[in-house]
């Protein structure tokens, strides 16, 4: 049996986040997360400059009025200090998306802030990527957990899942996430890489941030020429465990960039890799950071131990 760890809820504003996601769930709640891109399109139309559902306020992030919510949801929504004011109305400051059954608070939209906590197509194709894999561990570590989406859909095929990142942000929604969810068998550790994770662990999973972020921001900068860096960094530090990896790659000139740059990484061990969707993110390509690249990738890792 899974051993359970209790991750403490520490102030009110997580415990009202807690019951919110409780709340939305009982309410059938169902919210799938588009590419920002996208969202902004939905939200520019005529019809929807304000919010009349709980989708309205809680996944599109629409403006709303105090009558539109239950009294309860509001109450819980103005305790976690998560409301902004819009022009006399009010905007909520997080969202709640749903994969499959499971619930998760994150970052609103547009996630301009250096620690936002990001949910997206990414998610949804790193999740299904996890669920083909059928990743099992007695200790798993989830790199740059964000929201803990990783962690918490493979936790009950798992001993031991960390939930590890550098954001205190992401570690908080995660702390929620895990609870919302049911999840108990779970622990969140502040950690560059692998770096602040102490003890053995024989399972590796990561979606990290893998783009040019001319803002710096925490889930979108991997790092390196085109982004690669973080993920090549996470390749490194896994030797001895298996290592589950959804990132993406710069093709440049008909080259795939960070296999190129990950076989010397990977000498030794057994790899796997997998071109997952040869575009995404386009906008990226007319930006200078990008101008040498056909396209963007994205890919799947495994390596073995």
């Amino acid at each position: 049996m899974a051993e359970a760890y209790s991750i403490p809820l520490v102030t009110d504003s997580d415990q009202a986040l807690l019951r919110l996601g409780r709340l939305l769930r009982e309410s059938g709640y169902r919210f799938t997360t588009i590419t920002p891109a996208s969202h902004a399109r939905v939200n520019a139309r005529a019809a929807n400059a304000e919010a009349r559902t709980l989708r309205d306020v809680f996944g599109w992030n629409r403006p709303f009025s105090a009558d539109v919510l239950p009294t309860e949801m509001l109450e819980l929504l103005l305790d976690a200090d998560a409301t902004l004011d819009v022009d006399g109305a009010m905007r909520s400051r997080v969202r709640f998306s749903t994969a499959g059954e499971l619930l998760f608070v994150h970052s609103a939209f547009p996630t301009v802030e250096s620690d936002a906590v990001f949910f997206g197509p990414d998610t949804y194709r790193y999740l299904s990527l996890l669920r083909r894999m059928n990743p099992r561990a007695k200790r798993a570590v989830d790199v740059g957990c964000g929201s803990g989406a990783g962690g918490i859909l493979i936790a009950p095929h798992c001993e031991r899942v960390v939930l590890a990142d550098v954001n205190p942000k992401a570690l908080r929604y995660a702390a929620i996430n895990a609870q919302l969810n049911g999840v108990e068998n779970v622990e969140c550790v502040e950690s560059d890489v692998l770096r602040g994770v102490q003890g053995d662990y024989d399972l590796v999973i990561s979606n990290p941030p893998y783009l040019v972020d001319d803002l710096a921001r925490t889930y979108r900068d991997g790092g390196g020429r085109f982004g690669e860096g973080l993920s090549l960094e996470i390749a490194r530090q896994s030797v001895g465990s298996r290592l589950i990896l959804y990132t993406a790659t710069a093709i440049v000139e008909g080259v795939d960039t960070f296999r190129a740059a990950v076989e010397p990484i990977a000498t030794g061990r057994r790899m796997r890799y997998e071109e997952l969707d040869p575009d995404v993110f386009g906008e990226e390509l007319e930006r200078e950071a990008y101008a040498e690249t056909d396209r963007l990738a994205v890919v799947a890792l495994e390596l073995g131990p």
